[in-house]
Formats: C-alpha cells, structure tokens, sequence
C-alpha cells in the first residue's frame, strides 16, 4: 500500500473544517485556568498538533446522522482533552522524551507538573460532560475512562514479560486505545439521535479503527522514520513493551530469533534494535502485524455498511485506509 499524505489527511476532514474549527475554539476556551503553569502546558501539548481523530470521528458520526446542533463540539472536545490527559501520563510512565516531533511536557516541565495538568483536563472534560447534562453521555465517557485506565494497568503488567500473548495484547489495544475510539463514534451517532443499533454499530467501528491505528503504530515503531513518525524509533524496545510484532516472534521464530526477543523484552534492550529490526522484517512479523491492522480497518468499514451515502460516510472509510496506509 502507498503512504498516506498529508493531503489525504485534509482530503477527510474537508467536510467537517468548519465543524473543527469551532472545535479548536471550544478547545482554546476550555483551556483557561487561573493557574499560569496549567495553562502553559496545556497550550504546549494542544499546539502540538496530532490528527485529532478522536475529535473526527465525534463529528463525521454526528453529521453522518444529520445533526444540526452544536454539542458535538463541545464532546469532541472533551475527547481531545481525555486522550490529552491520558498521553500526558503515559509519558511520563514510559519516560517518553520526544512525541509529535518534540520534545514531551514531563522532559520540558518535568514529571510532576505533567501528571498534574493531565489530572486537570480529566477533571475539566468531566466538568464538561456534566454541562451537557445527558446521563448517557457521561456513562459512556466514564466507562471509557475506567477503561483505559485499567488497560493502562494491564500494559504496565506486561511490561518486560517476554510471554504475553497475542489475545492478552490484543485486550490492552481495546481497552488502551480503541475505548475512547469506541467512545468517540458513539458520542457522534448518539447525539444526533441515532438508535441503541446504530450507536452500536458507529462503537464497532470506532474500536476497529482505534486497533488498526495501534498496530501500524506498532508497525511504525520498527519500520518507521523517527521525523516523519513524530517520536523516536525503537521506544516500544526500549520501554521493554510486548508488542505485536514481537509477540510473533516469540510465537513464530527461530530459536535464536526467540531468544533475542526475549533478552531485549526482558532488559529493555534498545542496543540490539537492528537486530531485532531484522528478525522483525525478515520474518513476516511486521507484514503480519499490518494484515491484522487490515483486517481491523476492513472490519470497521463494514460496520457503518447501512450508514446512509454521504460525503461523511465517505471521510469515514477513508479514515479506514488512512489507518493503514500512514507513515506517521
């Protein structure tokens, strides 16, 4: 497949760029805080950019089912804040240094202040879910975040385990980071009044998106180019994380290949990346991983088949090959 585009990103949210930018507004607004540390690293991390997909995949839904108010920026929003937040602390429990091509909050601020704000704008997004004043909304939000949490937890257990499964990484993908894709496309059909079986569906197709980008960034992080992916190569080796493409090797290589892999899970050994680079490529790892990520992203096209024709729907499934064909 070729390499997703910039051009390709704006191609999808060309029918949604006015919807964004009252997003970007709402985002800005709900910033503020009368401490000047919060808001210094909060604008640090906000203008760092990312795809925003999160925020999307609330208004593409939204709009895909005819919604004509505005609370789908205010959600969209507070997902941006939740996945901020959860980024903010995952930083400094991986002790990350560069994300989204510079350098994180916790080595700018330190670890202290990052963990902080990031408890701020969980806190802000839940004052803001309670403004909207819907019982559904705020269940499905919570959930996600308890969620997350917990997957936070089950990928910390399995930091340096050589042994980890593909089915329990797989239960870390759901719970780590297609949850609050699920959350996303729910929030977006169920404010535009979407049925219990739609909103059903729009979370099938957010989790499947949410596990495809996370395995092409599994991809990435061996395959990928550190400018171009926006943090360094080789961090998943060396924070000692089990993922995908090592699991398959731990399942499927050769003696020496499985002791390899097993050494640097177990040591968090980034010296030995270009070995491991090779074992990962020359085995069928990496082109493993990115048919699962395919399978994943085909899996969500289908679940919003019955969505009605749209230029929406179709920012939908780009978003699909999107997932897939990036290289960032």
């Amino acid at each position: 497949m070729s390499a997703a585009t910039p051009a390709q990103q704006n191609n999808i949210t060309h029918a949604i760029a006015t919807d964004m930018e009252a997003v970007n507004r709402v985002i800005r607004q709900r910033l503020h805080s009368e401490v000047s540390l919060v808001n210094q690293i909060a604008e640090y991390i906000i203008s760092a950019g990312g795809k925003r997909i999160r925020p999307v995949l609330v208004l593409l839904l939204a709009n895909a089912y005819g919604y004509q108010g505005t609370a789908h920026h205010e959600l969209a929003a507070v997902v941006e804040f939740i996945h901020t937040a959860t980024l903010l602390h995952d930083d400094v429990v991986d002790e990350s240094s560069m994300r989204r091509g510079r350098q994180t909050a916790n080595a700018m601020f330190g670890n202290a202040a990052s963990v902080l704000v990031g408890d701020f704008l969980y806190s802000r997004s839940f004052q803001m879910m309670v403004s909207l004043d819907n019982m559904r909304v705020m269940q499905i939000l919570s959930d996600a975040t308890n969620v997350i949490a917990e997957g936070e937890v089950l990928q910390l257990l399995n930091m340096h385990d050589p042994d980890v499964t593909q089915e329990s990484y797989l239960k870390v993908i759901r719970s780590k980071t297609a949850k609050l894709f699920e959350a996303a496309a729910e929030l977006g059909a169920l404010v535009a009044g979407a049925t219990d079986a739609q909103i059903a569906a729009a979370g099938e197709y957010g989790r499947s998106l949410g596990t495809a980008f996370q395995l092409i960034d599994d991809v990435l992080d061996y395959a990928g180019d550190a400018a171009e992916i926006g943090k360094n190569v080789g961090d998943d080796l060396r924070e000692g994380k089990p993922t995908l493409p090592l699991i398959y090797l731990m399942e499927r290589g050769t003696p020496q290949q499985r002791e390899l892999i097993r050494s640097c899970i177990e040591n968090g050994d980034e010296q030995h990346f270009d070995a491991v680079l090779a074992a990962v490529t020359s085995s069928g790892a990496l082109d493993y991983t990115r048919r699962e990520a395919i399978v994943a992203a085909e899996r969500a096209a289908a679940a919003i088949a019955d969505l009605p024709e749209s230029e929406y729907k179709q920012s939908l499934l780009q978003l699909c090959s999107f997932a897939v064909d990036r290289n960032h």
